[in-house]
């Protein structure tokens, strides 16, 4: 029997453990998981609660010695513990059926793979305005409905994944003649204004977690580089990295907290081959703070200033991505085919820009979130925007508001040091009862 085989017996032998306590916390549904450890366990786990919105206040990490123990404290998006029965044995039983199998790192090929469903289709090149409406206005007049799509802009870089059927049979697209025609026509509005990096259109396999390709889709495009660091710190997210004599290196990131953050630096960590052996997450309406002790899968921690340097940009790029920059607004509307198309050219024609956006489709009702600013990157005046939505629809389309649509970071405090909390609270214990006991003064 070889190591993998193993490797996959003892999980079998060992399956994931998840207890969920909703009494070990005054403000927060505690979550306890033990299995098995390998790498990408952590980010399996977080998948879930990410997938399930669910808000991750504290999390406390420990893997040593081939086991998996972690603790998490959630909220929903009110707030409030998770009460209903149905969602917790969903949330338990998810986590134990994922937590053993772990999906594959960043791909480096890509099949034209269509599901019945839908035909998933990945996009990357150079952002500029109005590439989402020409990207819309190619696939309406080519006979495809969006029925799901999400759009991410960084660092002059655009990324997609598209979820497409044809307009006639509300499936997939599977003749392979129309497909190429498809991509040679989308690979012709991306290219536009490229420049040195080629642009990208690729049908691909529909299985992959949608934010997490997205999130491999800009880094293998190396949106990372180039970036040109404010002279502020307020400005963007603070990462550190420090070396503990040869056996760990202790990632520090300082942000303001958003959504899904602890996902997006698991992630980004997790295809970077990293794996994350201790850590703790705490996160504050002012800043969310991260502690990671980590290696390389060979096992050695990070020891190159080059490396160190490839691991800051990659982690500060993994936290802005998903920024919401700009205007929020959000659309609910019957789903017709073209709407997409329609809704992005009347944002084209008022000169905004839209730098993420959120396509989903349910039930024949169409709820899109678009974030936009001007042309120029600055907020969008409200008298456009009014028009706008009198244009489309004042029911249709309404503007979310929020007291900063900005969450690229916070200044940070003078006082802490670079390894405060984890090397004095969780690096030393190695029992589940230490982390109780974290959790009970947390």
């Amino acid at each position: 029997m070889d190591d993998d085989e193993y490797a996959k017996l003892i999980r079998r032998m060992n399956p994931p453990r998840v207890v969920i306590d909703n009494n070990a916390s005054d403000d927060a549904t505690v979550i306890q998981v033990d299995s098995v450890n390998k790498h990408g366990t952590l980010l399996e786990v977080v998948q879930v609660l990410t997938d399930m919105n669910l808000v991750i206040k504290k999390a406390y990490i420990s893997s040593d010695g081939g086991w998996f123990m972690d603790v998490f404290k959630v909220i929903d998006q009110d707030g409030n513990k998770i009460r209903d029965t149905q969602v917790l044995d969903y949330i338990q039983r998810r986590i134990e059926s994922n937590a053993g199998w772990f999906i594959p790192p960043l791909r480096s090929s890509v099949g034209v793979m269509p599901t019945d469903e839908y035909t998933a289709i990945e996009l990357a090149g150079t952002d500029r305005p109005g590439l989402l409406s020409e990207v819309s206005a190619v696939l309406t007049d080519l006979h495809c409905n969006v029925v799901n799509a999400e759009i991410w802009t960084h660092n002059t870089r655009a990324a997609a994944v598209i979820h497409v059927t044809d307009n006639s049979t509300n499936s997939a697209i599977t003749d392979p003649i129309r497909l190429s025609t498809i991509k040679e026509l989308l690979c012709n509005v991306v290219r536009t204004n490229s420049g040195s990096r080629a642009a990208k259109t690729v049908f691909s396999c529909s299985d992959t977690h949608r934010e997490r390709r997205l999130h491999q889709i800009m880094f293998d495009d190396r949106d990372y580089e180039g970036v040109k660091r404010a002279k502020t710190s307020a400005s963007r997210p603070s990462v550190t990295l420090m070396n503990i004599e040869k056996d760990y290196t202790v990632v520090t990131m300082r942000s303001k907290d958003r959504p899904k953050l602890v996902f997006d630096v698991v992630c980004t960590l997790t295809d970077m081959q990293y794996v994350v052996f201790h850590g703790m997450v705490s996160t504050e309406p002012v800043e969310a703070y991260q502690e990671f002790y980590i290696r390389h899968v060979d096992g050695l921690p990070i020891n190159s200033e080059a490396e160190q340097e490839r691991v800051i940009q990659c982690l500060e790029a993994a936290i802005e991505r998903r920024a919401s920059e700009g205007l929020e607004l959000e659309l609910s509307a019957e789903d017709r085919v073209g709407l997409l198309s329609d809704i992005t050219r009347t944002f084209r024609e008022n000169s905004l820009t839209i730098v993420r956006a959120e396509i989903s489709t349910r039930e024949g009702k169409a709820k899109d979130t678009f974030y936009v600013t001007d042309v120029t990157g600055n907020p969008v005046e409200s008298k456009i925007v009014e028009s706008i939505r009198q244009q489309i629809g004042v029911s249709k389309l309404k503007v979310k508001k929020k007291e900063d649509c900005s969450v690229l970071g916070t200044s940070r405090p003078s006082q802490e040091t670079t390894m405060g909390y984890l090397l004095s609270n969780i690096f030393k214990p190695k029992s589940l009862q230490s982390f109780k006991l974290h959790l009970s003064h947390s």
